[in-house]
């Protein structure tokens, strides 16, 4: 990905604390989500769901969207809403970091 290709992308990091109890049902509403989310939006470039491997109910989302209009659209879009209210009491906390990428690469497939 060059630099150039970068400007106005809209690009968040989520930091999502999950109750442990629940992380197997979080994974699968999280799995569909991303899955529909990725098919159906063009806006949507880049959705990354990663836990971390201490600690798995710890889980970091990596957002890229073609701009922030294309972000808004997702907040709206019927598959988010699901996703919102499935998981609404399996998410302890919830912070949204908006980043700046400095370099962002990825092979061809």
């Amino acid at each position: 990905m060059i630099a150039d290709e970068t400007q106005g992308q809209y690009v968040q990091l989520a930091e999502i604390e999950i109750d442990p109890a629940q992380l197997e049902s979080y994974k699968a509403a999280v799995k569909e989500h991303i899955e529909t989310a990725i098919r159906v939006e063009p806006g949507v470039l880049v959705l990354y769901a990663v836990s971390e491997k201490d600690n798995p109910a710890h889980v970091r989302v990596f957002e890229i969207y073609r701009d922030i209009d294309a972000y808004k659209a997702h907040l709206e879009s019927a598959h988010f809403k699901k996703y919102k209210a499935t998981t609404e009491n399996m998410v302890k906390s919830l912070k949204l970091v908006q980043v700046t990428p400095i370099m962002l690469g990825a092979k061809a497939k």
